[in-house]
This record gives C-alpha cells, sequence and structure tokens, in this order.
C-alpha cells in the first residue's frame, strides 16, 4: 500500500509565533539583551531583532564587538522612536502621528527597519499641504525618500500660486527651488506668472546671503521656458522688478537680468498653444475616446504620446457605457457630451456631459443639453461650444435643432437649426481676423446620404448653406478642419444597390478661396475609424476596412504628413477598435499608467 505524501500549512501559525514572542517580552522570559536609548532600558530578544532589522542582523552575527555584549547603547535615535519601532518588531502594529512621525522615521532609517521607513513616508505623504511642504520635502532629502520627494515637489508644483503666497516658499533652499522647476512638474499658473515667482524668491534675501543666491541665479534661471513668454512681457517684468529693488540687491539683480536676456534670445515667439495656460510638464497626446472593441462598447479613454509610440489607459467616462457621443478640447479640458446607451434592447439618448481635467486627473458634470442627442457634432469655436444636428426626440419638421454651450457660464442656448434633419456629419470651426464660422458636411437626412455644406456665422448668429460637389457623389464623412483648408473623407451609397462604398480621396476646401481639390488617396480606407490632425499630420486610427466579417482593419493606424505629401503606417493600436472619436490633450508627462494590453 503506497501512502500518500502532502504538505499542510497553519495559515495562523506566523500570528501565533509573533503573539507569543510579544509574551515572552511583556513577562520578561528568555529575554538575551539590553539597549539604552536616551537613558532608557529596553529587553528584547537579539534573534527578534535580527529577524526585522539588517543593523541588528548584522550587529549579533558578523563577528563584532556587540555581539558579545548583554548590553547595548544606541546613538542617533529618540527613545519614543525606539519604543514605537521595538513594538512593530514584536506586533507588526505602529501608531503615527505628526507628533512621533520623525522620531520614528529617525530610528527605522537608523536600523534599517525599511516596512517602517515605507509606512512613515506614505504617512507623511497623506499629509502634505502648504504649511509643511518644506518640511516635508527636507525630511524627503534627508532620508533619502525618493518617492515621498516627488510627490511634494509635485505637490508644490499644482499648488505653486498658493505656496509662492505663503511665508513657506521663502525658505526653500536655493537648491530646492533648482530641484522644483528641474522636476518640470504641471503648475497651476502661466510660465510668466513663474518667473515673476522666481524673482520674487531672489529678491526675498537677507544680506548674508545675498552672494549663495547670486551663485544661483544662472542654473535657477534654465529652468524659465522663455519661449512660452513673450518679449513683453519679460520687458513688463523686468521694468517692475527695477522699481522695487534696493541698493544691495544690484548684484543679484544685474546677474538675473543678464541671464533672463541671454535665455529669452533664444525664443522669438510665444509658445504656439495659446489655449493652454503652461506646458510645463504637459505633453501633447493623442487620445482614444470610448468606442467598440471585441468586447463589445467600452467608456475606457486611452492616450499615447506621439515620441513613445505606447497606448496606455487614462481615464472612463463616468457613466454607463455608451457611445455616439460628442467630444470636444477647450482650455485642455476634455467635454464628453450626450450619446446614448442600451437598455432592454432599446436605444437611450441623453443630454447629460462631462468634463475631464487632465492635469487633476478629474471628472466633473456640466449642465445638460437643452436636448438629448446623439451622432452630432460638437466644436468649440470663439470660447464657446456648438452642438449640432444628431438624433434626438425633437424632430421640428425635417430640421435639426443645434445649440451652443457658455463654459463660464456652465449653460446652454438654442441656436438657429439646420434646414435639414442630418445626423453622422462633420462639423469643423474656422476663424480668422474677419470671420467665425462652423461648417457642418455631409451626413445623413435619415436614409439618403447628403452633400451640401453648411456654415454657422457667429458674428450674425445665421446659418447658411454651401456645395461642395467636389466628383458628383454624396458623401457621409468625417473632417479635420486646419488653419485654412479643410480635409474630408468617408462612404457614399451605390447609385444601384443602395450599399456603403468607401471614398477613398482626403478632398482639401479652401476657405479663402471657396474651392476644392483631391489631395492624396487614403492607402487602407476604412468605417469608423477615429481621425486626429497633429502638427501637419492627419492619423486615421481603427475602425472597418469593410463590413465583411473577416476583412477588417480595426487595429491599423495611417498617418499622413500633410507638408511632405507622404504616407507612412504606424504601429497597430493593441486591439480592435472602431467607432471611437480622437482628439489632442496636452497631458502630463509624470503620469505613470498601465499599458493597453494586446489582444490575443
Amino acid at each position: 500500500m503506497k501512502l500518500q505524501e502532502r504538505w499542510m500549512q497553519d495559515g495562523f501559525h506566523e500570528n501565533k509565533i509573533l503573539v507569543g514572542l510579544n509574551t515572552l517580552r511583556k513577562k520578561e522570559q528568555l529575554l538575551d539583551i539590553t539597549l539604552v536609548v536616551e537613558g532608557n532600558i529596553f529587553k528584547a530578544h537579539r534573534a527578534v531583532l535580527a529577524a526585522c532589522s539588517d543593523y541588528f542582523r548584522a550587529m549579533f552575527t558578523d563577528n563584532m564587538l556587540e555581539a558579545k555584549q548583554s548590553e547595548i547603547c544606541l546613538n542617533g535615535i529618540t527613545a519614543r522612536g525606539f519604543q514605537q519601532v521595538l513594538e512593530y518588531a514584536y506586533t507588526s502594529r505602529i501608531f503615527l502621528s505628526l507628533d512621533n512621525v520623525q522620531d520614528i522615521l529617525q530610528t527605522a532609517s537608523h536600523i534599517q527597519v525599511i516596512p517602517v521607513v515605507r509606512a512613515c513616508s506614505n504617512y507623511l505623504e497623506a499629509q502634505i499641504d502648504v504649511d509643511n511642504c518644506v518640511d516635508m520635502v527636507t525630511i524627503a532629502e534627508t532620508y533619502s525618500l525618493n518617492q515621498l520627494q516627488n510627490t511634494v515637489y509635485r505637490f508644490m508644483s499644482g499648488h505653486l500660486t498658493e505656496f509662492s503666497n505663503s511665508p513657506e516658499f521663502y525658505r526653500l533652499t536655493p537648491q530646492q527651488l533648482e530641484t522644483l522647476l528641474a522636476y518640470d512638474y504641471p503648475v497651476d499658473c502661466s510660465e510668466a506668472d513663474v518667473l515673476m515667482i522666481v524673482l520674487a524668491w531672489f529678491l526675498h534675501v537677507d544680506n548674508h546671503k545675498l552672494d549663495v543666491r547670486i551663485s544661483y541665479a544662472v542654473r535657477i534661471m534654465q529652468h524659465i521656458n522663455f519661449a512660452q513668454i513673450s518679449s513683453r512681457k519679460v520687458r513688463s517684468i523686468m521694468d517692475r522688478i527695477y522699481r522695487h529693488i534696493d541698493k544691495y540687491e544690484w548684484p543679484l539683480h544685474n546677474v538675473i537680468h543678464q541671464e533672463i536676456c541671454k535665455q529669452a534670445n533664444k525664443y522669438k515667439a510665444p509658445y504656439e498653444y495659446s489655449s493652454l495656460l503652461n506646458t510645463r510638464g504637459m505633453e501633447m497626446a493623442v487620445l482614444k475616446v470610448g468606442g467598440f472593441g471585441i468586447s463589445g462598447v467600452t467608456n475606457e479613454i486611452t492616450y499615447c504620446f506621439l515620441k513613445e509610440k505606447k497606448w496606455k489607459h487614462l481615464t472612463s467616462i463616468p457613466h454607463v457605457d455608451q457611445c455616439n457621443f460628442g467630444t470636444a478640447v477647450f482650455n485642455n479640458e476634455l467635454f464628453v457630451i450626450g450619446g446614448c446607451f442600451n437598455q432592454s434592447l432599446q436605444e437611450n439618448i441623453h443630454p447629460f456631459g462631462f468634463r475631464y481635467s487632465p492635469r487633476y486627473n478629474k471628472w466633473s458634470t456640466i449642465a445638460p443639453m437643452k436636448i438629448e442627442r446623439c451622432r452630432f457634432s460638437l466644436n468649440v469655436l470663439r470660447d464657446m461650444l456648438y452642438a449640432v444636428g444628431g438624433v434626438s426626440e425633437v424632430d421640428e419638421y425635417g430640421t435639426s435643432t443645434c445649440e451652443c454651450y457658455n463654459p463660464v457660464l456652465d449653460s446652454w442656448y438654442m441656436i438657429q437649426p439646420l434646414p435639414v434633419y442630418l445626423t453622422q456629419h462633420a462639423g469643423a470651426s474656422y476663424e480668422n481676423a474677419c470671420n467665425s464660422r462652423l461648417y457642418i458636411s455631409g451626413g445623413i437626412d435619415r436614409d439618403n446620404v447628403q452633400s451640401n455644406m453648411y456654415y454657422y456665422d457667429v458674428n450674425i448668429e445665421k446659418m447658411e448653406i454651401m456645395h461642395f460637389d467636389v466628383d458628383g457623389q454624396s458623401r457621409s464623412r468625417h473632417a479635420v478642419y486646419g488653419k485654412v483648408p479643410v480635409y474630408l473623407r468617408g462612404w457614399t451609397d451605390d447609385d444601384e444597390s443602395r450599399a456603403r462604398v468607401l471614398v477613398d480621396t482626403i478632398d482639401v476646401y479652401d476657405v479663402e478661396k471657396d474651392s476644392w481639390k483631391v489631395v492624396t488617396r487614403v492607402p487602407t480606407p476604412r468605417y469608423h475609424a477615429g481621425i486626429v490632425s497633429v502638427e501637419q499630420k492627419i492619423y486615421f486610427i481603427g475602425g472597418f476596412h469593410s463590413d465583411a466579417m473577416f476583412d477588417k482593419a480595426t487595429a491599423a493606424i495611417e498617418c499622413y504628413d500633410i507638408e511632405r505629401d507622404l504616407w507612412t503606417t504606424e504601429d497597430k493600436y493593441p486591439q480592435d477598435i472602431w467607432e471611437h472619436t480622437c482628439i489632442t490633450l496636452c497631458i502630463p508627462k509624470c503620469r505613470d499608467d498601465m499599458d493597453i494590453k494586446k489582444s490575443a
């Protein structure tokens, strides 16, 4: 008869051992070491101390003098801190407060109890505010707590306006101010404000510290992004400084002035993304918003920094899984508005809207539209959002309703409707010195694909009709609008079969000349692709190649370089996607998000 063998593990054994050792300590049984800290006596077991501390393990096992001693005096730590760490060694519990955390951290760092060091760091992270952040960063630097240090500097940057108005700001050492700027975290003010804040720190100095700050002036000024400050603004700032300095500060002022002139001369024009408060710590990314995949509809939003070519998870729309919503970006915030979702096998259209701030990684709700709608266009023009047409419960005698959102007032109001009922159309804004127009092109009037183009003139608040019969075909189109031309593509109906037929051309509408021309052909035409323009390039992401079950290109990414008139094939999206939207948004570079896993 063969006996079976197996391992048996008691899940409570480890806890029993710890409880037993602590009981022995309290009864002062089998204790073999006495520790003296600030004149206080602590008795313990060598084995327990060596098991949780590299410091004591080396002391008791590496043939050191202390290994033969029954009493050891510990210097450089406090009795209160050691008592708490000793309690942790026997119970795995520790009580942390602002009153004792520095003593505990000092002790745990000294005797190398890493879990307690980590616990202190996590506790301090949760306590950071404007009044203690300088002390926090000093603690982090003293004990080499890199995670805490990064968190504090990120907090300082994110609250720079409030922090710079606090007396604590002027306690920063030159090294700490340089590190703060060098970290390149997002800030809550313009770069001109950053320059003024730094100058205020320099000039807030005692005579005996003047030479030290002069020695750091050049290094610190190198971390000011003068590309985002106009020369006129720089001169204004320097003139203001001239009027508010004392004679003893002139040497410092001269060094600063020379460095500003040297740095500013490298950049002749302000940063082109004028809608962004400050690009510090931010980088332009392409976002994929919602859409469909193999698992069905999703609210997931992913992003890709073009330099990295890696798609990562950003956030999710705070609503039940939905599709056919409108997306737009205003002041570097993402707006997701309207859309539809399935409930009991029935499509439900809603008017609700959400706004996402990438700097704060936070969603907030906005006022709902006057009319629920999906498959509509949403665009920004003159600091307002325009929702045009789409499917809704309202059908005003063959027209499509339109409305406008004021982000400052958080309110919607109706504007002149489209003269036709229109869905799945393209919309884009165009502005110059004289005109502010919202263009609406293509789309479907119930079952009929449309060939007309309309524009809404903001100046006279009137909708006008245009025609763009480029090649004699009607089209349902997506659009990417540049400053002068309009780039469009989509699909049309076959005259005989009424089946959808992809249009593979990109046509350019020159607003100034009121003329059209074909500029290129799409290598892989697709239905329901995400299309986005980034720095004179147009990206086509995902979408169907055709309606055939096994004839799809749902992960393909192709890029058209407008200036070079050149197509390139990019790395595929990690998963199959369609009916999503794509936009650009500046995302904090310091994010540490999960990569999107590739489909099996």
